[in-house]
């Protein structure tokens, strides 16, 4: 292959990189307007990310119980959009385990306990922490504002990790992903420190710089951990990504990773700074 046509190529993968990352925003920033909107999005990232997760279980030979999981994620997620969710987190969790075990009996019995224990891990990591999204966004009159603000503070982390990664980066940050670097991921940081300390300046937050600087570092933290988790389940079942289903993106789950540890991060920072009561 030619320079020129390599040059092409990526010329091109950049294009459907930047189109369809311009696409995911759109959808996800318009959603956040109404509950309803949100809620659908929160569904679709959170069951086809179990979806992909699945077919890397699959590739180790102890696929997870898909409907189970399903059905599991998509309760959280609605409990959530109700303002339910602390009210029957534990009974859904039970019912996960209980469903689990029980269709887990349908096909080899070999991987009768590894099926079944992937399945909870699945609903909890995907479809528990993914619900934290709308409980954030249920909060009274400041929840699209502070989820707006939790969405924007985990992009600058995952845009400013890859950029001052790419253009300083050379101490490498864990052997999980070779390519993050702790030059990325302190830029990644403190931009997203210098967002939660912006939010002091939106009076309808009612949030000081302060507390939103402790906001942001906690949620960078969080974001930044959840991509090295995607990133050693990738690496765990041998796949590069978690499926192609976005255009230069990779999969849901590649997309969304820093969002679900960093949605509830966000929502925990806000009850430890004392901007949500109980």
């Amino acid at each position: 292959m030619s320079a020129t046509t390599a040059g092409r190529l990526r010329f091109i993968d950049s294009g459907r990189r930047i189109s369809t990352g311009l696409a995911i925003a759109a959808v996800v920033f318009g959603s956040v307007v109404t509950v309803p909107t949100f809620t659908v999005v929160v569904l679709v990232a959170t069951i086809g990310s179990l979806w992909e997760l699945a077919r890397m279980t699959a590739r180790k030979g102890e696929p997870l119980v898909f409907p189970v999981g399903a059905l599991a994620i998509g309760t959280y997620v609605i409990l959530a959009a109700l303002g339910k969710q602390h009210a029957y987190e534990k009974t859904v969790l039970a019912a996960t385990v209980l469903g689990s075990l029980a269709f887990s009996l349908i096909g080899d019995r070999q991987n009768y306990i590894s099926r079944s224990a992937y399945t909870l891990f699945g609903v909890l990591y995907i479809g528990w922490l993914g619900s934290y999204f709308l409980a954030l966004r249920n909060l009274p009159h400041v929840g699209m504002g502070f989820t707006f603000a939790a969405i924007v503070v985990i992009a600058f982390t995952d845009i400013f990790a890859m950029v001052v990664g790419t253009m300083l980066g050379k101490t490498p940050l864990t052997s999980i992903s070779p390519n993050k670097t702790w030059e990325g991921a302190i830029g990644g940081f403190a931009a997203s420190v210098a967002i939660g300390s912006a939010m002091g300046a939106i009076p309808v937050l009612g949030i000081s710089w302060f507390d939103g600087a402790i906001v942001g570092a906690i949620t960078s933290v969080a974001a930044q951990a959840g991509d090295i988790v995607e990133s050693a389940l990738k690496r765990d079942a041998r796949v590069k990504d978690a499926s192609n289903i976005l255009a230069g993106h990779g999969g849901i789950l590649d997309r969304f990773d820093s969002y679900i540890f960093g949605g509830i991060a966000f929502y925990a920072a806000l009850f430890i700074t004392g901007h949500i009561p109980h």
